[in-house]
């Protein structure tokens, strides 16, 4: 590892400098933490640590557009969790996603415990609500670069907990001041996260009125919408129009008029007779876009996802207390639904896999549904049920199939698509497989000829990325930049074999000027400090 105080000057390397531009060779100077100067040739000095990278390729750092790190970042031990991330050369992230950040809520607030829609927690000390205190407290106190986006589920079950009703004149005016005051803070943009409790009990007119924020100041509105699937539970009509497609009509309605920054999030098809939505899905995008509204949208390189394992259930059926959700008649209605549903969507409980249920249920993880039925005598509706009540409702399951491969690579090649992982490292249960090596995956792809081309995939996990969430001063390898840097062999890339729970072909990670990874070998003692809170 380098001295990190003394200037570094990287030679010999094939630089993808964040542009669209065909890469070049030269060095590369930084001291402290920016870049100084980017030439075919750099003179060696005396007080330099030079590294020859032989012809190694060099990117700028890989931002992933759409994280949850930000439930991690303020633990008084957040390194586990960062590292699977800077071993694929991720050195920064855009958290709070999905409506469910860490912060963005009124410290007083008691509905604090209703927060992370049933996938996060709060650890390791008190609960950070004002932007400007959390983005404080994480500075400087964790490996990578991170910016966070307030998240509309977080500040709506501040001001009214997990009711399943439309809010009062004034929790729709606290709450709307709570994410007013996050963008004033510096959060980078809005999160909606639509199939989550609280989120998913929001109409219209309130949403609205969060777009007309990220309008306001002209920040992202990043939306897990109300269904990934042709058929889900957030709709009442079976039959018709798909749902996938009516939770895009709901996105354009919310924009309709506007200039807003509309960001999807994670364009998945969940189930196999979703695939087909994907050409309207993109046909979408292109007339919002025609239309005024400035929408993109990111996938991650996997075919599964992972989420809490109440996702299926209907908001009717949530919002009950537990007496009316074991009365006969309510268990019949939601039979009825998930049966249809499941014939209809091509997706069903062979298809969700428990991740995590809660201790002393391990029994349980790396089994699907459908088996853990078959192995305790019981159909699979009332087996889910169980596990969902074993779990508190607060399980976690992997998902499948979300995408294909020929999604995937078709998506690869839109320019209005960004690169993320939506992965985080959990402390129980099976991980996602995407904290591993979905980055390299990507420039796989492009070094294989089936995904983009390679200055352009690292253009959408770089520049593009900072430049759409407003990431200034990084994303790009230009003097003045944060020396944030990605060494990896294209020949490595190529060569490997992916999906074996590590990362493949990243040699080095340098975070705001720290080298953080070198081979294998992680900086343990940089990592402590490495990385940077992002105002916007």
């Amino acid at each position: 590892m380098q001295d990190n105080k003394a200037p570094v000057l990287i030679k010999n390397a094939k630089i993808y400098d964040g542009s669209t531009s065909a890469p070049f060779l030269g060095d590369i100077l930084f001291a402290d933490e920016k870049i100084t100067r980017v030439a075919p040739q750099i003179p060696q000095q005396e007080g330099y640590t030079m590294i020859d990278l032989q012809g190694l390729s060099i990117a700028p750092g890989f931002i992933d557009a759409h994280s949850h790190n930000d439930w991690f970042s303020a633990r008084k031990k957040p390194q586990k969790y960062f590292e699977p991330f800077i071993r694929q050369g991720i050195t920064t992230f855009v958290a709070g996603n999905c409506g469910l950040s860490a912060t963005a809520f009124s410290n007083d607030s008691p509905h604090i415990d209703k927060m992370g829609g049933g996938l996060f927690f709060f650890h390791d000390g008190q609960p950070i609500g004002q932007v400007q205190d959390y983005l404080n407290a994480i500075d400087r106190h964790m490996p990578c670069n991170l910016a966070v986006l307030a998240g509309h589920c977080t500040a709506r079950a501040s001001v009214s907990g997990s009711a399943n009703r439309e809010l009062t004149e004034k929790e729709l005016s606290d709450m709307l001041a709570i994410l007013e005051e996050a963008l004033q803070q510096g959060a980078a943009g809005i999160s909606l996260g639509l199939m989550y409790d609280p989120g998913l009990y929001a109409q219209k007119e309130e949403l609205k009125k969060v777009a007309q924020l990220c309008e306001k100041y002209e920040r992202p509105l990043s939306v897990h919408p109300r269904a990934n699937s042709a058929v889900s539970m957030s709709y009442p009509e079976l039959l018709g129009r798909s749902h996938l497609l009516r939770a895009l009509d709901e996105l354009a309605e919310i924009t309709s008029g506007t200039k807003t920054k509309l960001h999807y999030s994670h364009a998945i098809f969940v189930g196999r007779r979703s695939f087909k939505d994907k050409d309207a899905f993109i046909s979408t995008v292109e007339r919002l876009r025609e239309e005024g509204v400035d929408m993109m949208f990111d996938i991650y390189n996997e075919t599964l996802g992972v989420s809490v394992i109440t996702v299926i259930l209907p908001a009717w059926y949530q919002a009950m207390s537990a007496g009316e959700r074991n009365k006969p008649i309510n268990r019949l209605k939601l039979r009825s639904l998930v049966y249809a549903s499941s014939l209809l969507l091509g997706f069903g409980f062979k298809d969700i896999q428990v991740a995590y249920i809660g201790r002393g249920f391990e029994k349980y993880e790396g089994k699907t549904v459908h088996e853990i039925a078959q192995e305790e005598g019981r159909n699979d509706l009332d087996t889910y049920l169980m596990l969902c009540e074993k779990s508190n409702f607060k399980g976690r399951v992997n998902m499948g199939p979300y995408t294909t491969p020929e999604i995937i690579h078709q998506f690869e090649h839109d320019p209005r698509c960004l690169y993320m992982t939506d992965a985080w490292v959990e402390d129980n249960g099976l991980q996602n497989p995407a904290i591993y090596d979905c980055f390299p995956k990507f420039l796989r792809d492009s070094l294989l000829g089936i995904g983009d081309s390679l200055p352009k995939t690292i253009h959408k996990m770089t520049a593009a990325t900072a430049e759409r969430f407003s990431l200034h001063e990084r994303g790009y390898i230009r003097p003045g930049y944060f020396a944030d840097l990605t060494v990896f062999s294209e020949e490595e890339l190529m060569n490997a074999t992916p999906d074996q729970k590590r990362a493949f072909g990243i040699r080095y990670v340098w975070i705001n000027g720290n080298s953080v990874l070198s081979g294998e070998k992680l900086n343990e003692e940089a990592l402590k400090n490495s990385g940077h809170s992002i105002r916007v």
